[in-house]
């Protein structure tokens, strides 16, 4: 039986950050998300925007989510991502009709992956 992302995701901690043309979020026991589309931070001060494509740097609420936890994973029915931490903030991709916008890796490579149009696979 396969995994849900969101037991897969449950409970795990942010390790490190890395950004650049994309953002890696590396965590606990071996597990990546990769995000390669545009993305929003959101937090109780508010909403950052972050464009990879044009080079994303770990700076202001990014540079918060290593150490933190997190509490739930959910993918829209159009292929839309949403992270939500123990910090209060929440990571949404949305859904991309073009591109591939995000992933879920493993040791062994994807495990997750955001198709075009809103379809998945794992």
């Amino acid at each position: 039986m396969t995994e849900s992302i969101a037991e897969l995701l449950a409970g795990r901690q942010v390790q490190r950050v890395r950004a650049g043309t994309g953002l890696w979020l590396e965590l606990s026991g071996a597990v990546s998300v990769l995000i390669d589309s545009d993305f929003r931070l959101l937090a109780a001060g508010g909403v950052e925007h972050f464009y990879p494509q044009l080079g994303t740097g770990v700076s202001g609420g990014l540079a918060v989510l290593t150490g933190s936890h997190l509490t739930g994973a959910v993918v829209s029915p159009a292929g839309g991502l949403e992270l939500a931490f123990d910090s209060g903030r929440r990571l949404v991709v949305p859904p991309d009709t073009a591109e591939h916008p995000w992933q879920i890796l493993g040791p062994d490579g994807p495990l997750f992956t955001a198709e075009p149009g809103g379809y998945l696979t794992g």
